[in-house]
């Protein structure tokens, strides 16, 4: 009874609500493909489903943890992580969709990149919110460890590489940085940075030619519908064919004649748009809002310490951009850079690094809240 008194039904409740819809829509989208093959059409329902408990019981013990535990597991899961990442680029690392991202041993597959969202915004939290009484601003000592605890494992990441998990990070680094009351001057600096080494990657080549045809397409996705635009022409086609109320669950035309590729996973939010029409989509995105203005309330409303603050700060920038290049690569809206919708979109690694973030923010409220957020705003 002591973890269901501590728990933030108000948060808990929609990512629950949309982990279960997850698994309906991957069931959705997964059994034509296993019964075409004569195997098992609820292979990835049951899979799902145990992702799920999974992530479950991890966020369990986040919650019991509590912040001060949890903040002494912050650097050494840091450094796991940082060795998983290193190790995906050894022989042990599997490539899938021109990106060497999955940890695959003894026929456990993990992808460390989703886990490393979640100890990269604990160590920045640590971090940047390690500072004597009295002061509202990091240090710039403390800023520069910040930035080289981020470089470490967005390094890693792009030389799988993996464009779309870079960008989330790199957006969620620049939130705390500003939640954290770093120097605007400081902070126009960093973006300028970022936006420099952005256009030298590409005018250096150092993307890799299906990146580069994926952003160049993003401009006219039509231009080639047939080849490097397939992904998004079909996508807009399916998440717009769904009308107002959708065809109904298991009843997709374009679902179930496995038109668009990576459906179960990066495309989920196509299956919704088919299968539950716009009403569906919108209260997946309605439920997705819902635990991102929790965490957002966590923030500002204060918690014990910094630590807490900026931690559930993080996690609303990790999901609120996560959430919008999904959907906008859906729509049109963003490039095809492959990153899996929160809570929904088919994987272990990426149900349970969102569940584990829930376990987070309900970890750093169990105490009065202080004021430090409104102190540090001034």
């Amino acid at each position: 009874m002591t973890v269901l008194r501590r728990m933030d039904w108000r948060l808990v409740v929609p990512a629950i609500v949309l982990c279960l819809a997850g698994v309906v829509l991957v069931w959705s989208a997964t059994r034509p493909r296993m019964a075409a093959v004569g195997e098992d059409p609820q292979t990835y329902l049951k899979r799902q489903i145990v992702n799920v408990l999974v992530g479950l019981v991890l966020m369990t013990v986040v919650v019991l943890a509590g912040q001060d535990r949890l903040r002494a597991w912050t650097l050494p899961a840091y450094l796991v992580t940082l060795l998983c990442l290193a190790a995906v680029l050894t022989p042990l690392g599997r490539t899938a969709n021109g990106a060497q991202s999955w940890l695959s041993v003894g026929g456990l597959e993990v992808q460390p990149s989703e886990p490393a969202k979640v100890t990269l915004v604990l160590i920045l939290a640590a971090l940047l919110g390690d500072r004597p009484d009295g002061e509202r601003r990091p240090r710039g000592a403390q800023v520069l460890m910040a930035l080289a605890a981020a470089a470490a494992p967005l390094a890693l990441i792009m030389l799988q590489p993996d464009l779309g998990t870079a960008m989330v990070m790199a957006a969620t680094v620049g939130g705390m940085l500003v939640v954290a009351g770093v120097r605007r001057r400081r902070l126009v600096l960093l973006a300028g940075a970022g936006v420099g080494a952005a256009a030298g990657a590409w005018f250096l080549g150092l993307l890799r030619p299906h990146q580069v045809q994926r952003l160049l397409t993003f401009a006219d996705p039509m231009a080639d519908p047939q080849g490097a635009g397939y992904n998004a022409a079909q996508a807009l086609v399916t998440v717009g064919s769904g009308g107002l109320f959708g065809r109904g669950l298991f009843r997709g035309d374009q679902t179930g004649g496995r038109f668009v590729p990576e459906q179960h996973t990066d495309f989920i939010f196509t299956v919704a748009g088919e299968e539950l029409g716009f009403a569906g989509a919108m209260l997946l995105l309605v439920l997705l809002w819902a635990v991102v203005r929790r965490a957002l309330s966590v923030a500002a409303r204060g918690c014990p310490a910094p630590y807490g603050t900026l931690a559930a700060a993080g996690i609303a920038c990790w999901l609120s951009v996560q959430t919008f290049i999904n959907v906008g690569m859906v729509v049109g809206l963003a490039p095809i850079v492959g990153v899996p919708l929160p809570f929904v979109s088919y994987g272990g690694s990426s149900v349970v690094a969102c569940l584990a973030a829930v376990g987070v923010l309900v970890a750093v409220q169990d105490q009065p809240g202080s004021s430090w957020v409104l102190a540090s705003a001034r």
